[in-house]
């Protein structure tokens, strides 16, 4: 796992019981170096027990009761409380309700679950019973992210559990739930706190970078970077930052128009740009990747931007004609 952030990722979680798993992740965040804390515990039953527990803990909690009310309604007042409490993330631990399709988009990888069998088998209930009954050796659980297809999002980690030839889905059941308090802390933790770690930051823009075309992998300064022409006489269009000369960023650096437009920048979204040392000069400008909610969008039209400014005519020609059509 990475290091912590120096911010730590704000969850909201929501229950709709007893709430072990929230309390699993509730005590994994009071932890030295713990990646994340809770800001919120909101349930859609009033007298969820799991409300108590994380009021006694002084966590604040929010219950909206889903009787009476659409999908659409009560997904609507747990999510103003969450948005209220400045929560980054939304972790279902035991939340038994199908979620609307517009609140589910809105939270597009950032909101995650987990369930009872090791997907994708199993999806839905019954999970436990369905196992035993096919004669499988292990059980288990999966942490998933969160899509409107009911337990299909991508898997980001599970854990195995051997069914003995006795059990029933009420035994199976209770070794599965204690297996789940080690997963679950630890599979958000690591996803939460990606946002720092070098390593995934990297390979999320190494991939943007060499689907440019002509493009090449090579170190600059003893920093990874990338270039557009051939091997010979390509130019730079890309430098991967990793905290150097003394910065807290961890950063991708572009081409600007000149010193002018990277100045006003780093001037008016200082949380996004900054002046690096060694490039600046030259007006690259640094686009920080270690920060909340990365538009990685945002980060690949400046890539292509930059590729632009470098690639040989030949290919600017190209895809001017191709972006006609």
């Amino acid at each position: 796992m990475a290091d912590a952030p120096l911010n730590k990722a704000k969850l909201a979680v929501f229950i709709s019981g007893t709430g072990t798993n929230m309390a699993a992740l509730l005590f994994a965040s009071r932890l030295k170096d713990a990646a994340f804390e809770i800001v919120l515990v909101a349930s859609n039953v009033e007298d969820a027990d799991g409300l108590n527990l994380a009021a006694i803990e002084g966590v604040p909690t929010f219950a909206h009761s889903h009787k009476g009310h659409s999908r659409e309604d009560q997904d609507a007042a747990m999510e103003q409380a969450v948005l209220d409490a400045g929560a980054d993330y939304i972790v279902l631990a035991g939340y038994m309700r199908i979620l609307s399709q517009g609140f589910v988009e809105r939270w597009e990888a950032r909101m995650l679950n987990i369930h009872p069998s090791l997907l994708p088998k199993y999806k839905g209930l019954d999970t436990f019973a369905r196992a035993i009954d096919a004669g499988d050796s292990h059980a288990g659980s999966s942490v998933h992210l969160v899509t409107h297809e009911l337990d299909a999002g991508e898997v980001l980690a599970q854990v195995r559990v051997a069914i003995a030839s006795d059990d029933t889905p009420a035994t199976l059941a209770q070794r599965v739930k204690i297996a789940e308090h080690q997963l679950y802390p630890r599979a958000v933790a690591d996803y939460v706190s990606r946002g720092n770690d070098p390593e995934f930051l990297f390979s999320k823009l190494r991939e943007l970078a060499l689907a440019l075309p002509e493009t090449h992998e090579r170190s600059s300064h003893g920093s990874p970077g990338f270039r557009v022409g051939t091997e010979k006489s390509g130019k730079f269009f890309a430098h991967f930052s990793q905290q150097h000369y003394g910065s807290q960023h961890i950063a991708v650096l572009v081409k600007t128009s000149g010193m002018d437009e990277l100045l006003n920048l780093v001037e008016t979204q200082p949380e996004v740009y900054y002046k690096p040392d060694y490039y600046g000069a030259s007006g690259w400008v640094g686009l920080i990747l270690n920060r909340p909610n990365v538009d990685w969008d945002h980060i690949a039209d400046w890539l292509g931007r930059s590729w632009r400014s470098s690639a040989p005519a030949r290919l600017t020609k190209l895809l001017d004609a191709a972006d006609i059509f």
